[in-house]
């Protein structure tokens, strides 16, 4: 059957959401209102016979899309991060994609990126483990997954054909300019909260004894924090050597994301002797709960704040009947020289499982406007 698409209201998008186990929190309305030099749109898939334009129909897909304008021109980038909400299984993704284009080019974009939500493959804790511990192993791209997911070929193969193409760069460090390409997830359906401790290594399941003896206190807490938060999320930006968003981002998606849903967004400390050690930043949508952002100071490590207030987190995420606990972005590489190494071996002491997704991908409408950002975005 066809479809169309068109714009539709914040209600009808946090319905149609509301309707599904989960989707990124990139894909609701509320993201857009963090990303103030983006405008958002909230577009809807519809069924050609299923109603009225606008008149009671629901939509069979969404997207939220944000669209970047050019200075002095009357073009526009438009991205779609960790979406479109629609079936990524669907022989005919043609149906779904075209109509999506079609309504971008008309809105101006020279350019279209989106990330589909589909996971490629699965290693299990012990075999990134094994892998950081073998002096062969290079990237885990390279070393044999634990699972797969046949379908991700084929959705790969259909959008080739469209003319879609890998974003570059191609998630490398799990870090790219997009969003990650490799993250860490810890599983919670089916599982007793003791279950998912056990699942902790015997370092992490040390670590989080010895932070409740020394007195490590993990506590929420709100809008206010903030400030709190940013001082030690600044120190960890010098510390791991990536730029800090100014403070005005973090209050901006505090508002934004608590007035979609009070419980969207959430913030940890730990405090230990009067003092914040720690502290991290908790997403919810659905079943889906994401770790965010983190921060820490180098002071009194030995009381472990990290681990109590991932454990808190974790702890919390599966008394909300989470189906999955999300750590985020890893590294894909397995050298010791890289410094993100440490992050990755501390995110496989969940025992949980690497995942790869399909990456993002680029529809260049204008190749010449999209070679100039390529060039832009490599040079950053």
């Amino acid at each position: 059957m066809t479809l169309r698409i068109r714009p539709i209201s914040r209600e009808d998008h946090l319905a149609f959401i509301a309707s599904l186990p989960s989707a990124s929190h990139m894909q609701m309305p509320s993201w857009g209102d963090v990303k103030p030099d983006w405008r958002a749109e909230s577009l809807g898939w519809f069924e050609e016979g299923s109603g009225g334009e606008g008149g009671g129909e629901r939509p069979v897909g969404v997207g939220l899309v944000l669209l970047r304008p050019l200075p002095r021109l009357k073009r526009c980038l438009a991205y779609l991060p960790e979406g479109p909400v629609i079936d990524w299984d669907d022989p005919s993704l043609e149906r779904w994609l075209a109509p999506l284009v079609a309504h971008l080019k008309s809105r101006g974009a020279f350019s279209v990126k989106m990330g589909p939500p589909v996971a490629v493959r699965r290693w299990s804790a012990d075999a990134v483990k094994a892998a950081i511990a073998d002096p062969d192993a290079r990237r885990l791209r390279d070393v044999p997954p634990t699972g797969h997911e046949p379908r991700a070929e084929g959705i790969a193969d259909r959008l080739r054909s469209m003319g879609w193409r890998q974003s570059r760069p191609g998630g490398e460090d799990g870090f790219t300019a997009g969003q990650p390409r490799y993250v860490f997830q810890v599983p919670l359906a089916g599982r007793t909260l003791d279950e998912v401790q056990r699942g902790l290594n015997q370092q992490w399941r040390r670590n989080v004894k010895k932070a409740e003896k020394a007195g490590v206190k993990v506590v929420q807490g709100g809008y206010d924090d903030l400030p709190a938060f940013y001082t030690l999320y600044t120190e960890t930006a010098e510390r791991d050597r990536f730029i800090p968003r100014p403070l005005p981002y973090f209050q901006r998606m505090w508002t934004a994301l608590t007035a979609e849903a009070p419980d969207r967004m959430r913030l940890y400390l730990a405090h230990h002797d009067g003092e914040v050690l720690a502290a991290a930043t908790m997403l919810t949508v659905g079943g889906h709960v994401w770790y965010s952002y983190g921060a820490s100071t180098a002071r009194r490590r030995e009381v472990q704040p990290n681990n109590a207030i991932q454990w808190r987190m974790l702890s919390d995420a599966h008394e909300r009947g989470a189906a999955v606990y999300d750590l985020r972005g890893i590294t894909d590489t397995l050298e010791e020289s890289d410094h993100l190494l440490g992050l990755l071996r501390f995110k496989v002491g969940t025992g949980g499982h690497a995942v790869e997704y399909l990456g993002e991908w680029d529809l260049p409408l204008n190749r010449l406007l999209h070679r100039a950002l390529e060039w832009y975005m490599a040079r950053r």
